[in-house]
């Protein structure tokens, strides 16, 4: 199956119809089509995004990939796939950002299900006394998969900064300057990520911020029932929050501690 997909995906030739609505139409657009049921659509689009699909593969291994031989390639196919049928359009961010993050999930995946198999030793040879073969201390062995399991971690969080920090950069906010503008009171943080959470869940603020890089500071006042001066003052924190909660970012979800800062939430339902 995964074969006969592949092939299919790499297949050079298409009507000349999709090839014009590709050329003519966003990559978003293009999505709206294929979701309608458009499949020859589908496979163009595929098609004319491998040489990306292909440079996002190789970059993260590190290494050139080769896409008749290689298992990573294929697996970033189907990611594209699948980035294709999960995407939201409404959640303000683009396909192509969205896409690349799947595809990396995809491949952390792959790689730590190969390195398992890889690292695991059978139960049957741990401390064995046959001198032919090799002796396995079950401490150690543990010890060792709980090593590759941080690392893993650390190697998952260390992209998921980079990937953030790509993306702040476009409103002009770095990474440095989001720790550094976090509020130290707990008060303070919660009406904050509040604020944020209020950007993040609406469609239309988040697609403006996005499309314009300004932050929609008249709707958010409106919406959240605070002053001008504390939407502004805190712009850069606010945007970091909301491309967070609306991204692929639990690390620094966790970090931030934006799951656990429902104060504004509460103070508000009470207020109603």
């Amino acid at each position: 199956m995964l074969l006969v997909l592949f092939k299919r995906f790499l297949r050079k030739s298409a009507s000349s119809k999709a090839e014009e609505n590709e050329q003519k139409l966003a990559p978003e657009q293009c999505i709206e089509l294929i979701r309608q049921g458009d499949d020859q659509l589908r496979e163009q689009f595929i098609s004319d995004y491998r040489p990306y699909i292909l440079k996002v593969t190789s970059r993260f291994c590190k290494r050139y990939i080769d896409p008749m031989r290689d298992d990573e390639f294929s697996i970033s196919l189907l990611a594209f796939n699948e980035a294709i049928d999960q995407f939201n359009s409404s959640a303000g961010k683009s396909f192509i950002g969205f896409a690349e993050t799947v595809i990396r999930r995809r491949l952390i995946d792959y790689v730590r299900k190969e390195q398992r198999h890889t690292q695991v030793v059978p139960y049957s040879m741990f401390d064995s006394e046959d001198d032919e073969q090799p002796q396995y201390n079950s401490v150690e062995t543990r010890q060792a998969l709980t090593a590759f399991e941080i690392q893993q971690t650390e190697d998952e969080r260390k992209l998921e900064i980079v990937e953030l920090n790509q993306e702040l950069l476009k409103f002009g906010i770095t990474f440095t300057e989001l720790v550094e503008q976090s509020p130290k009171h707990a008060d303070s943080r919660a009406l904050l990520i509040g604020i944020a959470k209020t950007l993040s869940g609406n469609g239309e603020m988040l697609t403006a911020l996005r499309e314009t890089s300004k932050l929609p500071v008249k709707d958010l006042t409106e919406s959240c029932g605070v002053s001008r001066k504390t939407v502004e003052r805190n712009r850069k924190y606010i945007i970091a929050i909301a491309l967070i909660i609306s991204g692929s970012y639990p690390f620094m979800h966790d970090y931030l501690q934006i799951a656990a800062d429902d104060q504004f939430e509460r103070k508000r339902e009470a207020s109603k």
